[in-house]
């Protein structure tokens, strides 16, 4: 595996890779790998070079201590990396943002709703990014999880509005046997916090069913928040059902993809997760 901090070399060496008829797939992340993340790699074997980049952006964190607090681990990322992975790109804060951006990127509602009500600004720092690591590494696909869904449907319409050649790839939550979704975040979690926290997955199965056995969507959000409010160690802060235009409903009727998405604190921890409860993609 080769290691890359510095801009230029990396753009330089997939430029000759690229010119040579090489596919390139590119798996964004923050360090911090688990399991989920080496199935975003797995998917993204497809291509014929895999990188991987790791990089904590400070333009998406609206908290200065959420920022401080994010688990950084480079060499146990390297040693994941090191079977699955062909390029790690690993800049520095300096070597991505030599000045402070300028350009912002506004979403409109489907930046406003659910993870943008609470976290102001976060999806213009996810865009700027994003942005930056496709013009860098220039990929032919990218690889995103389904747990951080908005992300997904956000990226996926950038690319869409901007013309950019990119196919972006969504790629299954992978969740813990007790339905925990992975996310670097559980780090912070005690084995007690990790079992509360695997409640949010039960409220979101909890919701499937009811919506298949036909209950108005207001009864369903009733109930599953009355079940959250029962475990004991868990804050909800958000329980919302979006189409994959991340348009609230209310009501199921002719919506083809609708999921269910959840945000709330187990120990000081932030945890998102979502559940589709129907999805014709």
């Amino acid at each position: 595996m080769l290691i890359y901090n510095n801009v230029s070399e990396i753009r330089a060496y997939l430029t000759r890779l690229k010119r040579e008829g090489k596919s390139v797939g590119l798996v964004p992340t923050m360090g911090a790998l688990h399991d989920g993340h080496m199935t975003l790699i797995d998917k993204a074997r497809q291509s014929d070079i895999v990188v991987v980049s790791l990089f904590v952006n400070p333009l998406q964190f609206n908290k200065s201590e959420d920022l401080d607090k994010y688990p950084r681990q480079l060499e146990s990322d390297i040693a994941m990396l090191e079977p699955k992975c062909d390029v790690l790109f690993a800049p520095s804060e300096s070597d991505m943002y030599d000045t402070v951006p300028v350009v912002s990127l506004d979403f409109k509602e489907m930046g406003s709703v659910l993870e943008g009500a609470f976290r102001p600004g976060h999806f213009n720092g996810v865009g700027v990014v994003v942005s930056k690591l496709f013009n860098i590494i220039q990929p032919d696909s990218a690889y995103f999880g389904l747990k951080d869904l908005q992300q997904y449907l956000i990226i996926k319409q950038m690319v869409k509005d901007l013309s950019v050649p990119i196919e972006i790839v969504g790629c299954p939550i992978a969740r813990e046997k007790s339905g925990l979704a992975m996310s670097s975040r559980n780090l912070r979690l005690s084995e007690t916090g990790k079992k509360t926290a695997a409640n949010l997955f039960t409220g979101l199965s909890m919701a499937k069913n009811l919506v298949e056995k036909n209950r108005p969507l207001s009864e369903t959000k009733s109930e599953v928040l009355g079940f959250y409010k029962s475990v004991e160690g868990l804050e909800i802060e958000y329980l919302e059902f979006v189409d994959n235009k991340l348009t609230i409903q209310s009501t199921l009727d002719d919506c083809h993809n609708v999921a269910v998405c959840v945000a709330g604190y187990v120990e000081g921890v932030r945890l998102i997760d979502n559940l589709y409860l129907r999805s014709e993609n």
